[in-house]
């Protein structure tokens, strides 16, 4: 197969036609209503039974994280697979439209978002007044919050200016507010914890946002040498995100849950129930993703590959709502 736009419509066994970009858009749009679903409905499904309280909001602020991480996916990933696009000899001039401005835009408001929440003490505001806006600069998460929204508005200004490569840097301050708000400072080891998750939360938007962009080079592109030659290079750094995602994530899993404990909580806990369906769903990508590396090395047409890197970017679009909504669900033990 090629990873070239069919310019005619497809035409099934009865002799109707179909429009080849209706049947994606309406398969986007599925997925995406899908997407929003598991953040929406998810914490009562991981709650039951448990004897766990959901947070005020919690709903609300799974879905806000999902569009944050997907936000900082799809930037990171343009800028990765860019440089590495450049680094490609003979590649095509053309390159597929930025979505960065969009992106940018998506992780303002889900930011800002996320920062009225925490304005009217971690709850959902149900009115502008219920809205304390001074009160952001007195507490540690309130800084966090406005931090990350004036660094979501900076690079979406970056990504239309003459120099994207510089929304290097407000995201580089997303990833570490990430950091700092997930382990308090009273947590035992909290630098370890800063560092693991500056580590996991950067590999893993690299490796997600970087595939789904390699795709749509490739799409744009066509066929040929530069394509499979910018798909190997992807595959070879991609491979060492998964080690480092894998890495990181088990020992951040292992400082919140010791391995005495760790089979019941990921039964009998909201965050060990989904925990246990990341695990399982980056299982999945890692298989995919060996699946597309054995054809691009063995297979006559290296561009086959794009078959189960499809499937695997929609893998890894699950991975990213399953980790918002992990953010929101109470932690097993408190420290």
């Amino acid at each position: 197969m090629t990873v070239t736009r069919p310019t005619s419509d497809a035409t099934d066994g009865s002799g109707s036609s179909r429009r080849p970009g209706t049947v994606r858009a309406i398969a986007v749009l599925v997925l995406a209503v899908l997407g929003m679903a598991i953040p929406l409905l998810g914490p009562s499904a991981a709650l039951h039974g448990t004897g766990e309280a959901a947070a005020p909001g919690t709903n609300e602020v799974a879905l806000l994280r999902t569009v944050l991480f997907a936000a900082l996916c799809v930037l990171l990933g343009e800028l990765f697979v860019g440089r590495l696009a450049r680094s490609v000899p003979g590649a095509p001039p053309a390159a597929p439209r930025s979505w960065a401005p969009y992106a940018a835009a998506a992780g303002f408001l889900a930011a800002l978002g996320l920062a009225s929440v925490v304005a009217t003490g971690n709850l959902v505001p149900h009115s502008l007044s219920e809205i304390d806006v001074g009160g952001l600069y007195a507490s540690r998460d309130g800084k966090l919050a406005l931090l990350e929204v004036n660094a979501f508005l900076i690079a979406g200004l970056c990504a239309r200016s003459g120099r994207p490569t510089v929304q290097v840097w407000p995201l580089s301050a997303v990833v570490v507010s990430e950091a700092l708000r997930a382990h308090p400072a009273t947590e035992h080891g909290p630098l370890v914890g800063y560092g693991l998750t500056v580590v996991h939360l950067t590999c893993a938007a690299l490796w997600a946002g970087g595939l789904l962009h390699v795709l749509r080079t490739l799409r744009q592109w066509g066929p040929g040498e530069p394509g499979a030659a910018l798909l190997g290079l992807y595959a070879r750094v991609a491979a060492v995100l998964l080690a480092a995602v894998s890495a990181t994530g088990v020992w951040s899993s292992l400082r919140r849950m010791p391995p005495g404990t760790i089979l019941a909580q990921l039964t009998d806990t909201a965050y060990g129930r989904t925990l246990l369906a990341k695990v399982l769903l980056v299982a999945v990508v890692a298989a995919l993703a060996l699946w597309a590396r054995t054809r691009l090395r063995r297979a006559p047409d290296p561009l086959t590959a794009c078959a189960p890197a499809r499937v695997e970017v929609v893998a890894l679009g699950l991975v990213v709502v399953v980790s918002g909504l992990l953010t929101a669900l109470p932690l097993p033990i408190r420290w």
